[in-house]
């Protein structure tokens, strides 16, 4: 590896652990870089998805005041995450690439639409829905829409973080920043799951994954001191600019 590649390398993962703290989609900085740079596509998918699971680990530490008190929900999320995450790693091992990305910038222009319009829905929930256990935990739909989002995550991790910041917004009834730091969880499982499975049976570069899991743990840590110190309007902004920077590059990649 050329050093500049490397120090290039290692400036994406800062980078990409900063926004997928912060909001998610840090896959749309490294990814890039990597094709960029020489790496065959499959390789950058997969070596990207292990290097940044350190970095989504410790964002999820740095937010770990917002996610006290949130342990049985974590463990409810985390499973859904778990088995997406690994129907994810099946799908981009056994079918043709394009079959799936098709109708990736579908799924994150909705997301992007649910984020804006959340906060009017989330009222709307909330008077519709004020005792019952589905207001407080989301029900089974939510269940069942963060296990396609790990399906998508342990496939193409990019702007899942979008995807579940727009889904919590309109079915669970708490402050922006702890949702924040649900999806920084639930990111971290699919990454960790999604990571594990490629380390295994997928082609993988070692270098790069220790190069971007270096940045990403360094961009993580600063992420959660960003992200935890803007306020909901302004969050709900950066995650909307950047959904949107993910339709754009899906859209022309």
């Amino acid at each position: 590896m050329i050093w500049w590649h490397a120090v290039v390398i290692f400036v994406a993962g800062v980078w990409a652990g900063t926004i997928n703290t912060v909001v998610g989609s840090g896959t749309l900085v490294t990814f890039p870089v990597l094709v960029a740079l020489g790496y065959p596509p499959v390789t950058a998918t997969t070596s990207n998805a292990i290097g940044l699971a350190p970095g989504t680990i410790s964002g999820a530490i740095g937010y770990r005041e917002e996610l006290r008190g949130q342990g049985p929900r974590l463990v409810r999320f985390g499973i859904a995450s778990l088995l997406g995450a690994i129907g994810g790693t099946v799908l981009l091992l056994s079918l043709p690439k394009d079959a799936f990305e098709a109708v990736v910038p579908v799924l994150v222009g909705l997301a992007v639409v649910l984020v804006i319009i959340q906060p009017r829905v989330s009222k709307w929930v909330a008077s519709r829905k004020t005792t019952t256990a589905a207001a407080t935990e989301g029900g089974a739909l939510l269940l069942f829409l963060i296990f396609l989002i790990g399906i998508y995550g342990g496939y193409f991790t990019a702007a899942q973080g979008v995807m579940l910041m727009a889904v919590m917004g309109m079915l669970l009834a708490e402050p922006l920043q702890r949702l924040n730091g649900i999806k920084n969880v639930l990111s971290a499982v699919v990454n960790v799951v999604a990571g594990l499975i490629y380390a295994v049976v997928a082609p993988v570069s070692w270098p790069v994954v220790g190069l971007l899991a270096a940045g990403s743990v360094l961009g993580g840590v600063l992420g959660a001191k960003i992200g935890r110190k803007l306020s909901p309007t302004v969050l709900r902004g950066v995650i909307v600019v950047v959904g949107v920077a993910a339709i754009i590059h899906l859209l022309v990649k």
